[in-house]
């Protein structure tokens, strides 16, 4: 559906609004930072509570795409992987997962259809150009390019979708290149290369490139999101330019090179969720930050030395975890998490082919993740993806082991992790901030 224009504004304040000048701007002279209102979209479970695998599927294609794409960006913009043992695998089709789960996509679940793609996602809105035309947007600090829908698509999906219109913003200016994503049905849509302003809560980043794609996947259909912005660092760009926020901090739109998110626990549809441009927030969390460094020029926000416990025994250790906001699950090579549910008491194999578990209900475990600091549990709430089968007896577990060529001992913390702290990133210090949520 397409959101009325008083309704996409009612969900950023506009009271702020931030000058952009040429070059960098003193930080005397810069603005304070500006919290954008997120709305969260559904989840991973049917009415009745029940884990839904279709669901849980094509999010997980999703996220082996976004990241068989992101190694080749990197490889063609640094020339080599950024993790021992990554390697550059195929782009996967969700049927070709399903079929593999037949017995339990079919007979076990009452499931959406194939391509429903509700899922966990924090939306928030976007306006570009001099006519500004808005956009509701996935933030994603597991990518690093911007891309919307083109006014050009003639997708029956498109109709859904806001649509960028190149003609109709004076700002505008077509670039040399293009851009391709490939989606979970197999299909991959190319793009047209365009700069514009770009806009998010009054913060506005000049001559911005972006994509515009003229052609868009059915998996798209049930998914409110008219593009994905990336706030990755550059080497992950396939269009070898600045992220939105690297542009907006050279020109001086933020008052620090920083930014930080907070998200909620709250129902589907709420707007308590917050993106925070320019620092932290601290209405959102209490005491210090358990700064950890990033690991090298990795165009990742990976992060080195972490170890998983369960019940206060460490189950693993050695990791690089890359904190990914754009991703639901959190994922771990399937030997190691395999590992980590061997310490769980009353564990069960859910999946063997997509590498899911359960464990009991009424005993989920404690388990948290430390990067030599601080230990951070997973609330039982957000370790529960639903009921595994109608008895309720068993919930299937938010850690999944997944092969997603990123690297050895490599894994990816999705939102199913940064629901259970406030987490800020920041460009200058190289370091991924985590702190108490106010209760």
């Amino acid at each position: 559906m397409i959101f009325p224009k008083a309704t996409l504004f009612a969900y950023v304040s506009l009271a702020l609004s931030l000058q952009v000048t040429a070059g960098p701007v003193p930080e005397s002279k810069r603005s304070q930072g500006v919290g954008i209102p997120l709305r969260r979209h559904a989840g991973l479970q049917t009415e009745d509570g029940l884990f839904d695998l279709n669901k849980a599927v094509a999010r997980m294609t999703r996220t082996q795409n976004k990241h068989t794409q992101n190694l080749i960006n990197f490889q063609a913009n640094k020339g080599y992987l950024p993790f021992t043992g990554a390697k550059i695998g195929s782009f996967l089709k969700v049927e070709d997962l399903l079929d593999i789960d037949l017995d339990l996509s079919l007979g076990k679940r009452q499931s959406v259809p194939l391509f429903n793609q509700e899922d966990i996602e924090w939306l928030g809105p976007v306006s570009i150009g001099s006519n500004n035309q808005e956009f509701t947007i996935d933030f994603d600090t597991g990518s690093a390019d911007f891309w919307i829908v083109s006014r050009s698509c003639n997708d029956t999906v498109c109709t859904s979708k806001h649509t960028y219109d190149f003609n109709a913003s004076t700002t505008a200016q077509e670039q040399s290149g293009n851009f391709s994503i490939h989606y979970g049905d197999g299909s991959t849509a190319s793009g047209d290369l365009f700069t514009d302003s770009v806009t998010v809560a009054g913060v506005t980043a000049k001559d911005q490139f972006f994509a515009a794609v003229r052609n868009l996947s059915g998996t798209f259909d049930n998914d409110p999101i008219d593009g994905i912005l990336g706030l990755a660092y550059p080497p992950l760009s396939k269009i070898k330019q600045d992220p939105f926020f690297t542009t907006a901090n050279t020109q001086g739109a933020v008052p620090s090179n920083q930014f930080s998110f907070y998200f909620s626990s709250g129902s589907p549809g709420s707007n308590d969720s917050e993106l925070f441009l320019g620092g932290t927030n601290p209405d959102l969390y209490t005491g210090d930050f358990d700064n950890v460094d990033v690991e090298g020029d990795k165009g990742y926000w990976s992060l080195g030395g972490a170890s998983v416990s369960v019940n206060g025994k460490k189950a693993v250790d050695g990791l690089s975890t890359i904190i990914d906001s754009g991703t639901t699950i959190m994922y771990g090579p399937p030997d190691a998490v395999k590992e980590l549910y061997a310490k769980v008491n009353g564990s069960q194999e859910y999946s063997a082919a997509r590498g899911l578990w359960s464990y009991p209900c009424a005993t989920p475990p404690n388990i948290t993740f430390n990067w030599g600091g601080k230990d951070w549990p997973i609330k039982g709430e957000h370790l529960n993806l639903g009921h595994a089968d109608n008895s309720g007896e068993n919930c299937v577990g938010s850690i999944a082991g997944q092969e997603l060529n990123l690297g050895d001992n490599v894994w990816l913390l999705g939102n199913t992790f940064m629901k259970n702290v406030y987490t800020t990133f920041n460009f200058d210090t190289n370091q991924v901030g985590f702190a108490e949520l106010k209760q």
